[in-house]
């Protein structure tokens, strides 16, 4: 029994999966093969033969040439076609079974098709090889799937090769997936080309190699590096090394994301300028305080009037201020400055006085209020200081860099010494240090002084500077040297507050003299 069939296009998808459903059983996946002809003369012309299939029970399949006329407005197939659509179905299939296991769902994965047809004639080796780079460089999971989920070009785009490879290779891997994701989704992917290259600039100009994936994992890298030539960011940083630029990138790499002419010129050129043109000085404000250059000039300008206009300051004092303490830029200026500007005032305090107290205790204008200084007004009132006086103000910049914790167990030591509330007073006016003490290292001195030195506690109130000396570098030192000359009941005030020198030139010459 002989069966012919022709092929046509409008009987093309009946006839091809006909013959091959009945004649030819896969059991393993087809492969895309090198298209065979079922048609016997490909260069014969068409009008005189097309493939006759010739299907006998026994014998199997045979191919042979049939002439025939060519029915009119009927072109004709190649039966190749037959083996390269059921493999492209079939590779259809495996792209689905890809996306499947990053956690795409079917319907996810037609959209994602349907949004990018490029991916339909993608092959799947690309693909796959791009997921495993992407997941060489730690982006597997969640991140992934929301990677491809919206921005699907990066299945595709051979810029990204590059990033990965230098990422991978030269950086070991320690850029963030984070940081990597963000990239790859915010940033065009022609933007990309050049991006080692930028990265080696940073180190050219002695960024610590060990410290560049720091400062990648902490700017915008589509701001700081990829969207900005490489002009552009050798000239931010040889702008910025006159004022410690490299030691001001690595500890606040997000300096880079900002622009050189708009943003950092204008803000550094105004400090250098309040400074009275002191680079070196505006360089060591911006070492200590990098953030300084987040805020805005407008911002910076408005806090340096305050302080023109309300406090009475000079520029020069306004930026030795800055200098002690650039934070003084970040406090709220309504919030914090002006009621604590108008509390020193209160107290006393004219301009000069208010300059010195802020370059001596400029924490006073960052503290909170209801957490820090409100406890300390208590503490120095119970000990009794008089609210609002020049003494209340000088004893509250005395404790601004102690907590009320440490403050509240140094008053509580010298009551358990025997010492009053009036005791402390007394003290804390002659020497205000004392209360911001450490009240471990206090005790040492005081079980030192009454037991060790067989002195009274109430000598403190004369001398409460010994509390500030070094137990063993100076107090057990120079007594153990002096009580051999001069007995135990030498002066505390002569004994510790001599100069180092002149104590050691005085111990000579009273060695010379006993010999």
């Amino acid at each position: 029994m002989v069966t012919a069939i022709t092929m046509f296009t409008d009987s093309f998808w009946l006839s091809s999966f006909s013959v091959f459903s009945n004649y030819h059983t896969f059991t393993t996946p087809p492969k895309l093969l090198s298209p065979v002809s079922l048609c016997a003369n490909p260069t014969a012309r068409s009008r005189q033969c097309f493939s006759l299939v010739s299907v006998n029970k026994t014998s199997g399949t045979e191919l042979w040439p049939f002439k025939c006329p060519q029915p009119p407005n009927r072109s004709l197939i190649q039966c190749n076609c037959v083996d390269t659509v059921i493999s492209l179905h079939w590779e259809k299939g495996i792209l689905f079974s890809v996306f499947r296991e990053i956690g795409l769902n079917e319907k996810e994965t037609k959209l994602l098709l349907d949004k990018n047809p490029t991916l339909r004639s993608t092959s799947l080796n690309r693909i796959r090889a791009r997921l495993l780079a992407l997941q060489s460089v730690g982006i597997n999971g969640f991140g992934l799937y929301r990677l491809v989920i919206k921005c699907a070009s990066v299945l595709i785009a051979e810029e990204i090769d590059s990033v990965i490879s230098f990422v991978r290779d030269e950086l070991e891997g320690k850029v963030k997936s984070a940081q990597l994701e963000r990239l790859f989704i915010t940033t065009d992917a022609r933007f990309l080309l050049g991006f080692d290259h930028k990265v080696k600039l940073l180190i050219r100009h002695e960024v610590p190699r060990e410290k560049i994936a720091h400062v990648l994992n902490n700017v915008n890298l589509n701001k700081a590096i990829c969207c900005k030539s490489v002009e552009e960011i050798e000239r931010t940083i040889n702008f910025l090394k006159p004022y410690h630029g490299i030691e001001i990138i690595v500890r606040r790499p997000s300096v880079l994301n900002y622009d050189l002419d708009s943003q950092l010129i204008p803000k550094i050129q105004f400090l250098e300028e309040l400074s009275g043109g002191d680079a070196n000085a505006t360089g060591t404000v911006l070492r200590k305080l990098p953030a300084i250059l987040s805020y805005s000039l407008e911002h910076m300008e408005g806090h340096v009037d305050f302080m023109r206009l309300y406090v009475g300051l000079s520029d020069r004092e306004i930026f030795k201020i800055i200098l002690v303490f650039p934070n003084v830029i970040s406090a709220s200026k309504e919030r914090k400055l002006r009621p604590r500007i108008e509390f020193l005032k209160q107290c006393g305090l004219n301009s000069n006085d208010i300059f010195k107290f802020l370059t001596r205790a400029p924490l006073f204008v960052a503290l909170s209020f209801e957490d820090n200084l409100a406890h300390k007004f208590g503490f120095l009132v119970k000990i009794g200081y008089e609210y609002r006086t020049k003494e209340f103000a000088a004893a509250l910049g005395a404790v601004t860099r102690t907590s009320c914790e440490n403050m509240q167990k140094v008053i509580g030591l010298f009551l358990s010494y025997g010492l009053s509330y009036e005791d402390i007073f007394h003290m804390s006016k002659k020497h205000p240090q004392i209360l911001q003490y450490n009240p471990s290292s206090l005790e040492e001195k005081m079980e030192y002084l009454t037991k060790d030195m067989g002195r009274d506690v109430s000598e403190l109130l004369t001398f409460p500077a010994f509390l500030g000396y070094k137990l063993d570098d100076r107090i057990k030192h120079r007594y153990e040297v002096k009580k051999k000359t001069a007995g135990t009941g030498m002066s505390l005030n002569k004994l510790l507050s001599e100069s180092a020198n002149r104590f050691s030139t005085r111990k000579k010459a009273e060695s010379l003299v006993n010999d």
